[in-house]
């Protein structure tokens, strides 16, 4: 169980659709693939995808991070005492907390091999199949509508709207044409990615509150750093309110908690730093009575099943947003969580269960590693 070597390849894969927020559009999945071996001959394998606009790690700093800082200490080290090697990785530098959560689900993967046992058995069990949403890209009002009717044909009845990206009065809209076409049994669940001003979001929330328009949460309505406007919000209206870009620590988490400026809290791997930090602050949302979302960025089946094990391991995880290898339009892992339209199961192979990854380079063709 000694580390021999550490590789991060740089893949890019172009997205079925272009997908766009209120930060950004993406036309390609790119992301830097982490492979971890030991001198048992086991690979672990790691993810981290370039998300400037909300972490600032980009491709070239997130391979930068992990060549030169964070693996070296790393090498020759027991995974036996992986508390020690995520305390180094956490340690190394500041920042960065997608390279780092790359290397800590690679980790992870090792040792749950090494124990014979699924990660999300290995983190806790609690449950074995999970659902996803199915994210509607933001757009003119009739393209989300027809959009949100597709996935609902698709087997989805849970619908993340992307919303935030013009004035609030065209999202009002946007919804009320997607809740005419979907129906009145279909979940939706908004995200407006910090697009909102705070009285924007109270005037939007309870417009749609008025029309009966049944919105399940709203996720991010103000910017990151304004946690005291996240809970003017919170407190200004009934739907219930996610924080996203507002909580990346355990620190932020706990100052979310404490002001009560939020109802939910949304974990990701890239913003965490990996499942080592997801934990705690998946620990001290429980404690708070507060439940949490798993989601992902644009990431490939490799981060998805990552975040899904760790979705999975938990009670006080309830909602799953892990749609984005669907969006993708090629798959580049043999193994790992498994999609059966909106319902995803887990491989019964130790650790993350992934045989093996192709690494599409741009203009470089494939390679299988």
């Amino acid at each position: 169980m000694i580390i021999e070597s550490i590789k991060a390849m740089r893949q890019s894969t172009p997205m079925a659709k272009p997908f766009r927020t209120a930060l950004r559009t993406v036309r390609e999945a790119e992301s830097i693939i982490v492979r971890v071996r030991d001198r048992d001959g086991r690979i672990g394998w790691g993810e981290a995808p370039s998300t400037v606009v909300i972490t600032g790690d980009s491709l070239e700093s997130i391979q930068a991070a992990i060549e030169h800082t964070l693996a070296p200490p790393l090498i020759g080290q027991s995974l036996l005492g992986y508390e020690r090697l995520l305390q180094t990785v956490h340690g190394a530098m500041v920042g960065s907390p997608s390279a780092k959560a790359a290397l800590d689900m690679a980790i992870y993967d090792l040792v749950a091999q090494h124990c014979g046992l699924p990660l999300y058995q290995f983190l806790g069990g609690y449950k074995d199949v999970l659902e996803t949403d199915f994210t509607v890209s933001v757009g003119e009002p009739e393209e989300m509508a027809r959009d949100a009717e597709a996935s609902v044909r698709g087997g989805f009845d849970v619908l993340k709207v992307k919303v935030g990206k013009d004035e609030a009065d065209l999202d009002v809209r946007r919804i009320e044409g997607i809740r005419a076409r979907v129906g009145p049994d279909v979940r939706i669940r908004l995200d407006a990615n910090q697009g909102w001003s705070v009285k924007e979001a109270v005037r939007a929330i309870r417009r749609m509150e008025d029309l009966g328009l049944d919105v399940e949460l709203v996720e991010q309505p103000v910017r990151a750093h304004d946690v005291e406007g996240l809970k003017a919000v919170t407190d200004a209206v009934q739907t219930p309110i996610m924080a996203d870009e507002s909580v990346f620590s355990p620190a932020e988490a706990l100052r979310v908690l404490q002001l009560r400026a939020a109802d939910l809290i949304n974990i990701k791997l890239m913003k965490s730093g990996g499942i080592y930090k997801a934990q705690q602050i998946n620990a001290l949302a429980e404690q708070h009575g507060v439940e949490c979302m798993v989601g992902s960025m644009i990431e490939s089946r490799v981060a998805v099943t990552a975040a899904a094990h760790l979705a999975a391991s938990k009670k006080n995880i309830t909602r799953f947003d892990f749609d984005a290898p669907l969006l993708i339009g090629s798959d580049i892992v043999d193994g790992g969580v498994r999609y059966d339209g909106r319902v995803m199961t887990f491989p019964d192979a130790p650790g993350l269960g992934i045989r093996g990854v192709r690494i599409i380079r741009p203009g470089a063709g494939v390679a299988v590693s």
